[in-house]
């Protein structure tokens, strides 16, 4: 399945024009629980005729047990294997048949599956869940299929992609106690050397009702949607198994670490990546502006400096990571041709001490401000979207209404607030380097 770590990118995205979210198009749901654990989340929307149901799993790469990397991610494959009631490779099928689409995706929380369906198939949607939850194969020819499957993701993915590895250098050398060191990749060696019990032991302990939210956005008939949800999923047993939940905390970063990292690539890129706090935090919000105001289109302030007016790169962008426990906000540039590395980065740095130093004009600010507006309105334009938004606000903070009103958090920062956590956060001390070197560079040294 298609992986979404670039999902991430979100705030770095231009909005279209910006769109108030206010009481008029205010999002309606209900929710609730079953005797399992199971949260449901149901949003009408008879606008289209159509449906997403969607089940958030509440595990990802940090729950995994250090030598096991990849179990999280291998599972978002295998549990397209099949069922005692479906056969191999037949979800993909029953669902096109359908009229609809699948897909999944993996992160460092997470696990997250949907589908979009004619709003007459929310049945069938919400039986392949059900499926899934209570009845997955998880055998030796189905373990081994997908190992080879996400072995060649892996080599598509990330080796032989130019800056492909960027993720797992970032990560490892960033963070030395958290999981989050391990990508949600993981390693083909601890894939490899897991045991058949291991992999059945991971489904019993996270694909349970009580840590799971089933979330269904668009047309569909509350009370009928509700019966359906009993039928398929009431008499799935409450997983037995504690749900491993880490708590480490890494420890404070108090000197910068550099690597080098020599690559298949053509032009050299540089990038940074900062601790920053976990998602929800007021200095979250303030730095997911501040990401906006430094790569939120072409006219944003990395773009304009380092491509445009210095033409030193190619592309450059920010990134805050939304994750669940504190994380990384990144800057990264790639060289234009002839470019030293050296020389690009002093740029990249010169354009954050900007930041800490220049206030944001009021015109700047108010652009800003406009385009987070669009991007979330935009993000929650889609019952795709809504059923997604709903489901990680109520796994990630307890409250599925944050779709109403997450927005107002991001437009009570202020220019004092984007330029104080730029101050707090984007320290040297506080950050990891890496030059990506051409592998032409390592044979002249």
């Amino acid at each position: 399945m298609k992986h979404k770590f670039i999902a991430c990118l979100l705030w770095c995205a231009t909005g279209f024009a910006a769109l108030a979210q206010t009481k008029g198009n205010k999002i309606e749901f209900t929710e609730y629980d079953l005797p399992n654990g199971l949260h449901v989340i149901l949003h009408q929307d008879k606008s289209t005729p159509n449906v997403a149901v969607s089940v958030l799993y509440h595990v990802g790469s940090k729950n995994e047990v250090p030598g096991r990397s990849g179990f999280a991610h291998f599972f978002e494959h295998l549990m397209f294997e099949g069922t005692e009631n479906i056969g191999r490779g037949e979800y993909s099928s029953l669902v096109q048949k359908a009229g609809g689409a699948l897909n999944a995706n993996t992160s460092f929380d997470r696990t997250y599956y949907y589908e979009l369906l004619p709003s007459n198939q929310v049945a069938l949607g919400l039986w392949l869940e059900a499926e899934r939850m209570k009845h997955a194969k998880v055998d030796e020819v189905g373990v081994e299929t997908q190992r080879k499957v996400v072995q060649e993701e892996k080599r598509e993915r990330i080796d032989n992609q130019p800056y492909g590895s960027m993720g797992e250098n970032v990560f490892s050398l960033a963070f030395k106690e958290h999981p989050y060191k391990s990508m949600p990749i993981g390693s083909f060696e601890d894939l490899n050397a897991a045991s058949i019990e291991e992999f059945r032991d991971f489904y019993k302990t996270f694909y349970v009702p009580n840590n799971a939210t089933l979330s269904i956005a668009g047309d569909i008939n509350i009370e009928e949607t509700k019966q359906l949800i009993e039928k398929y999923f009431a008499d799935i047993p409450k997983g037995t198994k504690e749900i491993p939940r880490p708590n480490v905390v890494e420890p404070k970063q108090t000197e910068e670490r550099r690597k080098t990292v020599y690559d298949n690539i053509q032009l050299p890129a540089v990038i940074q990546a900062y601790h920053v706090p976990e998602q929800g935090t007021d200095d979250f919000y303030a730095l997911s502006m501040l990401t906006t105001l430094l790569s939120g289109g072409e006219s944003a302030r990395l773009p304009k400096a380092l491509v445009d007016k210095q033409q030193k790169a190619v592309a450059a962008a920010s990134i805050p990571f939304p994750t669940e426990d504190p994380g990384l906000f990144l800057t990264f540039a790639i060289a234009n041709m002839g470019v030293e590395v050296d020389d690009l980065e002093q740029a990249m740095n010169a354009e954050i001490e900007r930041v800490k130093t220049e206030p944001l004009t009021d015109r700047e600010f108010q652009k800003l401000r406009n385009q987070v507006e669009s991007n979330f309105v935009q993000q929650n334009s889609t019952v795709a979207g809504r059923a997604e938004s709903l489901a990680n606000y109520a796994v990630y903070f307890g409250d599925a209404n944050l779709i109403n009103t997450e927005l107002q958090r991001y437009l009570n920062v202020t220019k004092e607030d984007i330029q104080r956590v730029a101050k707090e956060y984007l320290t040297k001390n506080n950050r990891v380097v890496l030059h990506y070197l051409p592998k032409s560079a390592q044979q002249n040294n």
